[in-house]
């Protein structure tokens, strides 16, 4: 399994390599509070900006993420980020996460058609044999979200993470496999067609 930067394109969306180029757009849209309320950090600033897509791209050049911009093909307007991350070749197996988009394209077909985008990237492109999701347990949205997607909830790691605010999170671990693949897709793509 071989993750290289890529350009995924839906109807929807377009999801593009992250660079240091996307920071003033992604401050622009991302300095929502609300958007950060269930993350592990808070970026209130386009500093905040910069050090979080350092970080995504440093880790792109250990091999363990690959962090793209979510663009909207309506206009070009960047309204998020999502990536790859905890990559691990040898077995096959990654994460899709780290995904925020502004409020304005929460619950739209954006955040369902970059999903379908990167599941089949994984699945048909990149030979994953499983796409693993974590969240906060006290996410109900975004575990919602997850199931609807089709991801089996696996279990809950309890105090997993330290959050900026100082709250011990416990995390709760969806996945996909590959058997599963053509079923997830068929829901999303009549999802995406409005079925």
């Amino acid at each position: 399994m071989h993750v290289a930067p890529v350009t995924l394109v839906g109807s929807h969306v377009r999801l593009e390599p992250l660079t240091t180029d996307h920071v003033p757009a992604l401050a622009r849209v991302g300095s929502d509070p609300e958007i950060w309320r269930w993350g592990l950090s808070t970026l209130a600033t386009a500093g905040d900006m910069r050090a979080y897509v350092e970080t995504a791209l440093a880790e792109q050049g250990r091999g363990v993420s690959l962090p793209f911009a979510v663009v909207a093909r309506a206009n070009d307007d960047v309204i998020g980020s999502t990536r790859y991350g905890n990559i691990a070749p040898a077995d096959h197996r990654l994460e899709i996460g780290w995904t925020w988009l502004a409020r304005a394209h929460q619950r739209t077909a954006a955040n369902t058609e970059a999903k379908l985008l990167l599941l089949a990237h994984a699945f048909e492109s990149l030979g994953a044999m499983r796409v693993e999701f974590k969240t906060d347990a006290l996410n109900v949205q975004s575990r919602t979200a997850l199931a609807r997607l089709g991801a089996v909830e696996e279990g809950t790691f309890r105090k997993h993470m330290l959050t900026a605010s100082g709250r011990v999170r416990d995390s709760v671990y969806f996945s996909i496999v590959d058997t599963e693949w053509p079923a997830v897709k068929a829901r999303l793509t009549t999802k995406l067609a409005g079925g």
